[in-house]
């Protein structure tokens, strides 16, 4: 069996495909800009240097190569190149894309990744190459950016629309997808939105993490522009004012919800109460120092 080449190797979801790849026996190549970054990779993973950035540096690690998962973690400048050589070398390309043809206003919005998605989808679709995109909904993990630096200090979270709902999707559930369907048959041109199954309102989350962690957690209401201010110099503007779109257009609709992680795997996503419990050391309270 041809192995299977992993970009975004040591990432969060690319290294839960390696895993999930290496337990159902098929041969995995790992792609690290730094082979150091990959020590902790499952015996037997093949490492191979190399760097969407420089697509020549792609071509060992492609030959041989009978199918990739692709995580695109660069600019978009060397996205035809690079696709380009998966073409010459790849049977077929599961790609990590996003929701950007969902019909549901959280994700209709304005989006600099989004534009970048589609055009590594068109690139694909234009060179021929046999493929499967997976397109994640909000990622649970993004509690851990957003809520745990304030849930470590204190109790109070304060952020904006606290009403707007999304359905997180855990990522090993995004990681056992994109291996299945890497290793397995009938997936040839499928096209998967993954959400988890319920639909949350942002203050419902922290109510989860919450009961969790067994202590209240008091949510306040930002407005737009004191969101904007508090975040000034910790993330990027258009990141910023795209979220604050996506949340904006969804009040008052329950989140966009498929089943293809359950009819993938077989087995209902995790619940969002399910990751937080599985991550509840990234929540709790830093330590008081003793004097």
């Amino acid at each position: 069996m041809p192995p299977v080449l992993v970009t975004g190797a040591t990432g969060r979801i690319g290294r839960g495909v390696i895993d999930r790849l290496v337990a159902a026996g098929v041969p995995v190549r790992a792609l690290t800009r730094q082979t150091e970054a990959a020590a902790k990779l499952p015996a037997g993973v093949d490492v191979v240097t190399g760097d969407l950035t420089v697509p020549a540096s792609l071509d060992g690690a492609l030959r041989g190569a009978g199918a990739v998962f692709l995580l695109w973690t660069a600019p978009p400048t060397s996205a035809a190149a690079v696709v380009g050589r998966l073409a010459t070398h790849a049977r077929r390309v599961v790609f990590l894309s996003s929701p950007h043809r969902t019909p549901h206003p959280f994700f209709g919005q304005p989006n600099p990744m989004a534009v970048l998605h589609a055009e590594i989808e068109r690139l694909l679709a234009a060179a021929g190459i046999e493929s499967t995109i997976i397109r994640p909904g909000m990622f649970a993990s993004n509690a851990t950016a957003w809520w745990a630096p304030a849930l470590r200090a204190g109790d109070v979270v304060r952020w904006p629309y606290g009403a707007a709902e999304t359905a997180p999707v855990d990522d090993r559930d995004i990681a056992a997808v994109a291996a299945r369907v890497l290793y397995e048959d009938g997936h040839a041109g499928g096209d998967y939105v993954l959400t988890g199954s319920e639909s949350l309102s942002q203050a419902a989350q922290l109510g989860i993490i919450g009961d969790v962690l067994g202590r209240p957690i008091r949510f306040e209401e930002l407005s737009p522009d004191e969101f904007r201010g508090a975040t000034e110099g910790k993330a990027p503007r258009p990141v910023v004012d795209m979220l604050l779109a996506a949340w904006g257009a969804t009040i008052g609709r329950p989140a966009y919800i498929t089943s293809a992680v359950a009819d993938i795997l077989g087995v209902p996503p995790r619940s969002f109460a399910e990751w937080v419990a599985d991550h509840a050391d990234a929540f709790e309270r830093a330590p008081i120092p003793s004097s």
